[in-house]
């Protein structure tokens, strides 16, 4: 009797709070449910981590290398192959210490013979009549050099010698790695075309005419079938040398040798005709020709005023066939 008073007592103070019967009639289940139906406990991070991950069955775990486990074969031919990789570049690197202080010694003594040739450039006056006999001329294939520029030549002449013994040693030292001339060969061409230039300038004071290649070789000492003059080196030393000759020439035209521009201007239409024989690509050499070009009109350029002067007279002379003819 009193729990059914409480509970219509319970009712209408919900109905009071609550008009809402439904929700009302339910509130009073609630306690009811919860403790009869409870919430499953709630798993942690590192458990649910555990479950999702695969059975060890499904997947292998590498474990750490113990000392009987053996390496698989292609690891030892990777380790055979870079350790041969490795002896090779430290021979490389021992042998083009080698050929550099070889080098070094080559661009040494062209730097002298530089020097030396250097004072057939200054403005010396051409003996005449009334000169002293201490200016006398060395005539040599209508080339004239006084005394003091023979002198300057035989002085630079002697570190020929000294070339020809360096590159006797980067001869021995290549035949060390037989066939591998081309792969060092980077390492002294550009020390070689200055030597040839120099070289060709030395000829040219003496006689008038081209150093061939041939000459060039023998010279060096080189053999074209073992260590030789490549081509390209001859060529552009050649272009070299014809950069010292319109410097030359002004020289000579101011020391009062008037017919100079002549010969050289010949020699230099010669050899520019000869050069465009050649199919230069556009590389270096090629670019080195083009400068020939500029030479060769520098000293066309002096020729014309000492010859607009009438500091010369006449032309060329004739051919020996002309000469017998008019005779």
């Amino acid at each position: 009797m009193m729990n059914s008073a409480y509970r219509s007592v319970h009712l209408t103070a919900s109905r009071l709070i609550n008009p809402n019967p439904i929700s009302s009639s339910l509130l009073h289940l609630l306690p009811l449910y919860s403790s009869t139906h409870a919430a499953p406990p709630r798993s942690s991070p590192l458990r649910r981590r555990f479950l999702a991950t695969p059975s060890s069955s499904s997947f292998y775990i590498p474990m750490a290398a113990g000392d009987d486990q053996v390496p698989p074969p292609e690891s030892h031919l990777l380790e055979k192959q870079f350790e041969s990789f490795r002896v090779q570049l430290e021979e490389s690197a021992a042998l083009r210490e080698q050929i550099r202080a070889v080098v070094m010694e080559i661009e040494s003594a062209t730097r002298l013979i530089q020097a030396n040739l250097l004072l057939v450039h200054q403005s010396r006056p051409i003996p005449g009549f009334h000169f002293e006999a201490v200016w006398l001329l060395l005539v040599t294939n209508n080339v004239a050099v006084s005394v003091d520029g023979a002198e300057i030549i035989e002085k630079a002449k002697e570190k020929i010698d000294d070339l020809k013994k360096f590159y006797g040693r980067l001869a021995e030292i290549l035949q060390k790695c037989p066939g591998q001339y081309y792969r060092y060969h980077g390492d002294w061409r550009s020390e070689t075309q200055a030597v040839v230039s120099q070289l060709a300038f030395m000829h040219w004071l003496e006689t008038g005419t081209l150093l061939v290649h041939a000459e060039a070789e023998a010279k060096l000492g080189l053999n074209s079938l073992e260590f030789g003059l490549e081509t390209e080196d001859y060529l552009t030393g050649i272009c070299f040398m014809s950069n010292d000759l319109p410097r030359y020439v002004v020289n000579r035209v101011t020391a009062g040798d008037y017919d100079c521009p002549r010969k050289v201007m010949n020699f230099l239409t010669d050899l520019h005709a000869a050069f465009r024989m050649l199919n230069l690509r556009n590389d270096f050499l090629r670019k080195k020709f083009d400068s020939m070009k500029y030479d060769l009109r520098r000293v066309e350029e002096v020729y014309y005023d000492v010859k607009i002067r009438g500091l010369i007279s006449g032309g060329d002379p004739p051919p020996p066939n002309v000469q017998a003819q008019s005779s």
